[in-house]
């Protein structure tokens, strides 16, 4: 008893993911295409190493 509520809720979200159409911003989507610098953060080559030595003890 009282599934029926939740799957009627489950079946309206998905109805809903399906059917509807989000807005695009389309001056964002080209950037990210072109590759634009602005949105690249700049410490691409800087890698946190500091999970490593918490882990050692695994080795």
């Amino acid at each position: 008893m009282g599934r029926g509520r939740a799957k009627a809720k489950q079946t309206k979200v998905a109805r809903e993911l399906k059917y509807s159409s989000p807005q695009t911003d389309f001056s964002r989507l080209q950037e990210e295409l072109a590759g634009s610098p602005a949105s690249e953060p700049d410490d691409l080559e800087e890698v946190d190493d500091s999970w490593r030595d918490q882990d050692s003890w695994r080795r």
